[in-house]
C-alpha cells in the first residue's frame, strides 16, 4: 500500500491494488491559527530559556496551545481550559498539544518563563510588519499604557494602594499595521516614563505620546535618534517664542509657533532638549484646546496636530483586547502567572491579524473574531465560515466567494479596528 499525503489542508489519497479511493481531511479552524506560530522560533526560546527542563510531559508548546485555546474560546479560568482540552483531546493530537489538568496548567503559568511567550510575541510581530515595510521615516509609533485590576491576592508584587492590586501594560503601537509591536507588564505603581525608557527606539521614526511621558532628557534622546516627536506640553511648561507662523482661517489650529524650552530643569540642571523646537495650539472637538510640541519644523501645523490626533487608535485598540480577550480576568495571581496570560493575549491578537489579512472573509476585526471562537474547533478552512456546512463544497467548486456583510445594529458597538489594506 502506497500512502500519499497531498496536504493536511485537503486530502489523503489511498492507493490500493485494487484502484485508489479519496477521503476528505480538514483541518480545525484553531489548526489554521496556528500555521502562522514559527514553532521552530518557540522551540528555540524554550531551549533558551530552559522551559522544558522540569515540564513532565507538558511542553512550552501544549502549554501555548493550552493557553491560546483559553483565549480564543473564551475561556473564564483553568477549569473551563481543562474541560475544553479535554472534550477536543482528539484533535490535540494533530495540533501537537495535550490534555492539562488544572494543577498542570496551574503550575506551568506559576513557573515556566514569560520571556518565551514574549519572545514568540516579538517574532509574531516581525512577520506581521514585513506585510507592512515602508520607509522607517513614514513608520508612526504611538506610545501608551493601560491599568489592569488585579486580585487582592497579588499584593506581594503589585500592591498599589491600601487593598488595591493593579498592573500596567505598556504598549508600542503601530496605527497603519494594526498592531502592538512592543509590549511590557509592570506593577501599577511604575511611572510610565520609567517603561518609556525601557523601549527599544526606531530611528527616523514618529513617536506620538501623551503627558504621561513628560521628560526632556527622554525627548533629547529620541531626537538624537532623528526621531520626529509629537506631544502636549504642560500648562505652566514656559515657551521662549522666536517666529509667530501663520495658521489656515477657520482651522482647529489656532497658532504655530518656533523657540526653545526652558534652559533650566529642576535642580539646576541644563534641558538636554534646548535645540530649535515647535509650539501648535489646536482646538480638540470638545472645545478645549491643547499645546502641542513637537521637534519638527518643516511639517505643516495641521499634519501635527492630524497625527497626535491619532493617538486615539491605541485607546482603541487597549479597549478592543479588554473587550474580545482575556486580560480583565487573570487566571492566576503570581507575576509570572499575569506575564504569562498578557502575552499569550498579545499573541493571540497577532494570530487573528495574520490569519485575517490571509483570509478577510469580513472587513470588521471584531466580526472575524467572533467567527474563530465559535468555530474554534470546527474542521473547516476559515475561508468558509460565512456559508453553510452543507453549502460549502459546492460553493468551493464555483470557485468564488462574495461575502457581504450582516446588517449593523444600531445598538452601541464594541470597540472596533480597522484593518489597513
Amino acid at each position: 500500500m502506497v500512502l500519499i499525503l497531498l496536504s493536511l489542508e485537503h486530502l489523503a489519497v489511498f492507493e490500493t491494488g485494487d484502484g485508489s479511493n479519496t477521503m476528505q481531511h480538514q483541518n480545525s479552524v484553531f489548526h489554521s491559527l496556528l500555521k502562522h506560530v514559527p514553532w521552530g522560533r518557540l522551540d528555540a526560546l524554550a531551549s533558551e530559556h530552559g522551559s522544558d527542563g522540569e515540564a513532565r510531559g507538558f511542553t512550552t508548546k501544549a502549554h501555548l496551545i493550552a493557553m491560546l485555546y483559553g483565549q480564543l474560546s473564551g475561556a473564564t479560568g483553568l477549569r473551563e481550559i481543562e474541560a475544553g482540552l479535554q472534550s477536543h483531546a482528539g484533535q490535540l493530537y494533530h495540533l501537537g498539544g495535550r490534555e492539562a489538568p488544572y494543577s498542570t496548567l496551574r503550575d506551568a503559568n506559576r513557573t515556566r518563563p514569560p520571556e518565551v511567550f514574549a519572545g514568540l510575541f516579538a517574532a509574531l510581530v516581525a512577520q506581521l510588519q514585513r506585510g507592512y515595510r515602508r520607509k522607517i521615516g513614514e513608520a508612526v509609533r504611538l506610545i501608551d499604557a493601560t491599568s489592569l485590576r488585579l486580585s487582592g491576592l497579588s499584593q506581594g508584587w503589585a500592591s498599589f494602594s491600601e487593598g488595591v492590586c493593579g498592573a500596567k501594560l505598556h504598549v508600542v503601537y503601530d496605527p497603519d499595521a494594526v498592531s502592538p509591536i512592543y509590549a511590557s507588564v509592570t506593577p501599577q505603581n511604575v511611572n510610565d516614563i520609567t517603561a518609556a525608557k525601557a523601549i527599544p527606539i526606531d530611528p527616523g521614526a514618529s513617536y506620538v505620546f501623551d503627558l504621561g511621558y513628560y521628560d526632556f532628557g527622554w525627548w533629547a534622546k529620541l531626537d538624537a535618534a532623528g526621531c520626529r516627536i509629537v506631544t502636549r506640553l504642560k500648562t505652566n511648561t514656559r515657551f521662549s517664542v522666536v517666529e509667530e507662523r501663520p495658521v489656515p482661517a477657520g482651522s482647529n489650529v489656532l497658532s504655530d509657533r518656533t523657540g526653545y524650552l526652558p534652559k533650566r530643569m529642576a535642580a539646576s540642571r541644563s534641558n538636554p532638549m534646548s535645540k530649535l523646537v515647535r509650539e501648535v495650539h489646536v482646538r480638540i472637538d470638545t472645545g478645549k484646546i491643547i499645546r502641542l510640541f513637537t521637534n519638527d519644523l518643516e511639517a505643516s501645523a495641521q499634519e501635527i496636530a492630524d497625527l497626535y490626533k491619532r493617538r486615539w487608535l491605541i485607546e482603541l485598540f487597549f479597549r478592543w483586547i479588554k473587550q474580545t480577550l482575556k486580560i480583565r480576568h487573570f487566571f492566576g495571581t503570581s507575576e509570572n502567572a499575569v506575564r504569562i496570560q498578557i502575552a499569550v493575549a498579545l499573541i493571540a491578537f497577532v494570530l487573528l491579524r495574520l490569519a485575517h489579512d490571509a483570509t478577510p472573509i469580513v472587513k470588521s476585526s471584531l466580526r472575524f473574531t467572533q467567527l474563530i471562537r465559535l468555530n474554534l474547533m470546527h474542521r473547516r478552512p476559515i475561508r468558509t465560515l460565512l456559508v453553510p456546512p452543507d453549502r460549502h463544497k459546492s460553493d468551493e467548486r464555483q470557485g468564488g466567494f462574495g461575502f457581504l456583510e450582516p446588517p449593523r445594529p444600531r445598538r452601541r458597538k464594541p470597540a472596533e479596528l480597522t484593518y489597513a489594506t
